[in-house]
Order: C-alpha cells, then sequence, then structure tokens
C-alpha cells in the first residue's frame, strides 16, 4: 500500500495540521483503523506547539463522509458476536468526545455528504464549515438504528423541534439549515475553500474566516418550524404520524409518509433517546447512553435487515420485526437503554467540561 492509497492521510502545513478522509470510492466511510489514526494524530498534535490548528477534509469530489463502514457492523451482528462493532462504536464515540473538547481550534469542511459518523469527526468541532453543497444528515432510522457519534446531543440543542424531525426522518440539509440547527458555524462558498485552506497554514483561524466567510443561502426549515414545533411535541411516535397527517400539509404528509416506511423499533427508541439525552447534560453522558444502544441495536433484527434492504441488496424493502408502530411496547423500548455493567463506555466523569479557547 503507497502512501496516497492510506485509508487516512495527515500532514503538516505551516501552522495547520491536516487529516483527509482518504476512502472516496467508499464515501470517506470511516473504519475503525481511521478512528484510532485519527485520534493518535490528535494526541500528537495536542503536544506539539508547532501545530496550532487542526483541519478535517474527505479525499474525492462527492463529500467529507457518509458515516461508519456499515457493511461491516451487519457482517458483526448478522454472523459475528457483536464484538467488533463494540470496539468501534468504543473508539468512535472516545474520538467525538475528544473533537468536542479539543484545546486547538479543529476546522471541519463539511463539503458535499456529510452523514452519521462524518457528523460526528465534524460537528463537535469548535469551526465548522459548511458550503453550497453541503448535504448534511443523521439517516439511522431508515436502517434500523438509532443516531449515534453524539448525534441525539446535537440534534437535542437543535431549536424547537426540528432536530426531532431530522433525528425521526433522516432528512438531509444544506448549508443554511445545518446553521439554523447549531451543526455549523460559517459559510464558506466550496470555489473559496482552497484559498481558505492555505490561509490556515499562515494566520489564525478568526483572519481566515474573515477572509472568507459569506453570507449563508437561506434556511428552509425556519418557514416549517410551526408544524414542525407542532407535530413534534407529541409524547409519542403514533402520535407525531397522527399531527402530521392531520396538518394538511403537503411537506407534514410527505413527513408522516415517511416515518411510515422507517423501522418503527428504531423511530421509538430515538425519540425516547433525544428526549433523554435533553436531560442528560455533557455530551460524553449522552455518548455513553448511545453506547448503551447501539450495541442493543446489533441483537435486533431491524439493524442487520436495514442495512441489507438499503446498502446490500439494495431492494429499499426492509422487512423491520415489529412491523408497526403500535407493537413495540415500551418495554421494548426500554431495552436499549440497559445498563451494560462493566461494559459501559464510561465516558462521563470530572474532567468533561473543558473549554475550547482560540
Amino acid at each position: 500500500m503507497t502512501a496516497t492509497d492510506e485509508p487516512v492521510l495527515f500532514h503538516t502545513t505551516g501552522r495547520a495540521a491536516h487529516i483527509t478522509l482518504n476512502r472516496p470510492k467508499a464515501l470517506n466511510a470511516l473504519s475503525h483503523e481511521m478512528v484510532r489514526r485519527i485520534d493518535d494524530a490528535l494526541g500528537n498534535w495536542e503536544r506539539d506547539p508547532a501545530v496550532e490548528t487542526v483541519v478535517i477534509t474527505g479525499a474525492g469530489e462527492r463529500g467529507l463522509c457518509a458515516g461508519g463502514d456499515i457493511r461491516s457492523i451487519h457482517d458483526d451482528a448478522r454472523d459475528g458476536d457483536g464484538s467488533a462493532s463494540a470496539a468501534f462504536w468504543r473508539d468512535e464515540y472516545r474520538l467525538n468526545a475528544r473533537i468536542a473538547r479539543y484545546p486547538k481550534p479543529y476546522v471541519a469542511v463539511m463539503d458535499g455528504i456529510v452523514m452519521g459518523g462524518g457528523v460526528g469527526v465534524s460537528a463537535h468541532g469548535s469551526v465548522r464549515i459548511v458550503t453550497e453543497r453541503s448535504r448534511i444528515a443523521m439517516p439511522e432510522t431508515g436502517i434500523g438504528f438509532v443516531p449515534d457519534v453524539g448525534g441525539t446531543y446535537l440534534l437535542g440543542l437543535a431549536p424547537g423541534e426540528l432536530g426531532t424531525h431530522l433525528a425521526l426522518t433522516g432528512a438531509r440539509i444544506g448549508a443554511g439549515d445545518a446553521l439554523l440547527c447549531g451543526l455549523a458555524d460559517h459559510f464558506v462558498p466550496s470555489a473559496a475553500l482552497r484559498g481558505f485552506i492555505d490561509d490556515l497554514a499562515e494566520m489564525p483561524v478568526r483572519d481566515a474566516l474573515g477572509r472568507h466567510v459569506q453570507p449563508p443561502p437561506e434556511d428552509e426549515l425556519g418557514s416549517r418550524r410551526a408544524w414542525i414545533d407542532s407535530c413534534y411535541a407529541a409524547g409519542t411516535v403514533e402520535e407525531i404520524v397522527d399531527r402530521l397527517l392531520a396538518d394538511g400539509g403537503r411537506d407534514a404528509k410527505e413527513a408522516a409518509e415517511t416515518l411510515l416506511a422507517k423501522s418503527p423499533t428504531a423511530l421509538k427508541v430515538t425519540l425516547a433517546a433525544l428526549s433523554r439525552a435533553r436531560r442528560l447534560g455533557p455530551l460524553e453522558r449522552v455518548l455513553d447512553q448511545e453506547y448503551r444502544v447501539s450495541r442493543a441495536a446489533l441483537r435486533h433484527p431491524d439493524l442487520v435487515e436495514g442495512i441489507r434492504a438499503q446498502v446490500i441488496d439494495k431492494d429499499r424493502d426492509p422487512r423491520w420485526s415489529p412491523a408497526t408502530l403500535v407493537e413495540v411496547t415500551e418495554a421494548d423500548v426500554e431495552r436499549f437503554f440497559a445498563p451494560l455493567g462493566e461494559r459501559e463506555l464510561g465516558l462521563a466523569g470530572p474532567d468533561a467540561t473543558t473549554e475550547v479557547a482560540w
């Protein structure tokens, strides 16, 4: 394997250190090896006084990162004992927490597609750049899974019920909506990214931002807040669907139809996870919860079936079990949050409030 064939590339230019996710044919999907290498590099750069800024980008033209390597998770859940996926998530979620608390500016270039695990390595950063090409989503309910990598933490902080809408439907949003929902900080046109990244080698982040940040495109979700906030404030997924269908608007009806195609179990667990995340406090406590939920999902048939339908066979016709919302009981949902004992992620602790200053 040559240097340029490595799944993640590292280099420094001037005052900036660079991470390039380098699996363009797989839309830079994260493997366990990539997560470990990124974590090691961040640890080294944290101690290196010559590195003042860290920048993460994705190779190729399609996007930063489409998420984790879900084919591997599918195979582990179907044929293995789940230990490989659990080990991957343990290191991935620890990396997400490290990024959120990183003591130097961490600049995430969220150009193109940014989904799932891609959100985890970008939206926790201190400087998050979107472009007119950005398409950001947490689409987990469509594969029988639940938003993770701190996704329930981030979406729980979005205004009103926008985060609930995005978590349940898996909808893709552009730059304006990413800024509205707190998933990004600045808009830089894609044509200006090269100049912006070059400037980071020579000057402080705030100066480079001052040169290249432009007014963002208008958001789309803001004009839909009335029906989104009203419908998604319901206490159950069934009631959310009923309110969406009763709203009478085309967008609300489409949202209801989208929900009815997702895994009923994943929808109910996601709604519960979001509600709990809003009360848990720091990111680390939410990641601990997500680790419990993710491990439980490995034992549920919808994860294997969802990945099969969407990624392996691509027939787009998953057979969920249970097949309807009414069949998913409170006890079914509660099992996803059961304590893991000695297997807990255990991120939450007294050191969870370091501030980033730059």
